[in-house]
Order: structure tokens, then C-alpha cells, then sequence
């Protein structure tokens, strides 16, 4: 029986991965990559000569019997996305199923995340929060989006990309009002920042915002 790993890898700190990550990255016979040339970066700086091949989301179609025909041929493959844990927000769930019910070992190497080093840092409540991934792209869609989730009291956790961020921001004023919110940008990066205030503050802070951005904000 073989197995699938799905290993976390930096979110951005090269240096934030985790001493079993590298180990089964080096021992596994096959690495499944988002992006082949980010994830050759990684190899490169802990010296690992695994082969890699790409599994991204316009390809994932193609390549999943690929890889199932892999573990059952008696090969382990690791998965890998570009940062953090792979399949969240990322491809690999329909991998993770179909290995599983071809009766193959799925098994979580854990490590960095975005998500809870944003929940951690953002000085709101973590006992319990709620992550809701990309806000769609389309304004109306966006809106109605928030508004399902006016009347959430948990913490609320977005991931938002910087050419989306300022529309974002302004339809969480309008909608789910002035809330706190921890605006986290480029986490363990050279330029990781943090912004905590009001979300309306936030949208005068990032005049030209830059980066990728974890937003934690307070619910209802």
C-alpha cells in the first residue's frame, strides 16, 4: 500500500519548514508540485533530488490518474502547493478522495499556514473563527456574498489579493459595518506587515497595496 503526504511548505520564509517535511520530501519517490520551478527553489536549498511534476488546477484533470496509477504502482507521492498546506485553497482534494478510495495511505505533514499565523496575530478572538478562502471577484456576487455572513459572531477569516483589495475593503464597510479587522500583508516575508484598526482605517492605510493579505475581522 503507498502513500500520499501532504506536506506544508513555507508561506513565504524559506527557513519555515519543518524537519519531517524535508526528510519525506527527500525519501518519497515522486513530488506532485503546484508550480515545478517554486517548488525546485525549495529542493535546491535542503538538497533534495526527488523528481517532481506538476499538478496544478488546469492540468489536474489529466495528471490525477497519473498519479494514482504512481501510487498504485507501489510508489509514494508527496503533494506540495506553492505555499502552505496543500489543498487548502489549492487543488488536491479530488486527489486526496480518489487515493483514499483506491485504498492508498493519505497522510498530513503539517507546518506553515497563513490562516493561523493571521488567526494568531491578529488580536482577535481565536476560539473559534471562520475561514471563507477568496471573497468572489464580481462586485454584486461579493456583496451578497458578506451579506451572508453579516450575522456571523465568529471570527471571520479572507485570503484577498492586492488589485482586489480596496473593493473588498469598502464593500465590508458597507455591508458587515466599520468591524475591526487585522489586515495581515506578505506573512513571514521580507515586507510581512500588520495593520489592526477599523476597516475603514484599513482602506486609507492601503492606498497601494502590495502583496498577498490574510484579513482577519471581527464578527458580528
Amino acid at each position: 500500500m503507498s502513500t500520499l503526504y501532504l506536506v506544508a511548505t513555507p508561506i513565504g520564509n524559506i527557513e519555515d519548514i519543518t524537519l519531517r517535511a524535508i526528510r519525506v520530501l527527500g525519501e518519497v519517490d515522486l513530488i506532485a508540485a503546484e508550480d515545478t520551478r517554486v517548488t525546485r527553489k525549495l529542493l535546491s536549498r535542503y538538497d533534495i533530488h526527488t523528481r517532481s511534476t506538476s499538478y496544478h488546477e488546469h492540468n489536474r484533470t489529466a495528471k490525477l490518474p497519473v498519479l494514482l496509477a504512481t501510487l498504485d504502482g507501489g510508489e509514494n507521492v508527496a503533494l506540495v502547493s506553492d505555499a502552505g498546506t496543500p489543498t487548502v485553497s489549492d487543488p488536491g482534494s479530488e486527489l486526496v478522495q480518489a487515493a483514499s478510495e483506491a485504498g492508498h495511505n493519505v497522510v498530513p505533514i503539517p507546518g506553515p499556514s497563513a490562516i493561523t499565523a493571521a488567526v494568531a496575530v491578529s488580536g482577535l478572538p481565536t476560539d473559534e473563527f471562520v475561514y471563507v478562502g477568496f471573497l468572489p471577484r464580481r462586485k454584486a456576487e461579493r456583496r451578497r456574498f458578506l451579506n451572508s455572513l453579516a450575522l456571523e459572531v465568529r471570527t471571520l477569516v479572507v485570503l484577498e489579493a492586492p488589485h482586489r483589495l480596496r473593493a473588498s475593503l469598502t464593500d465590508a464597510v458597507s455591508v458587515l459595518g466599520d468591524r475591526r479587522v487585522a489586515a495581515c500583508r506578505e506573512m513571514t516575508k521580507l515586507h510581512e506587515e500588520v495593520f489592526r484598526g477599523k476597516l475603514s482605517e484599513a482602506l486609507d492605510y492601503f492606498e497601494h497595496p502590495r502583496g498577498e493579505f490574510t484579513l482577519v475581522i471581527q464578527g458580528q
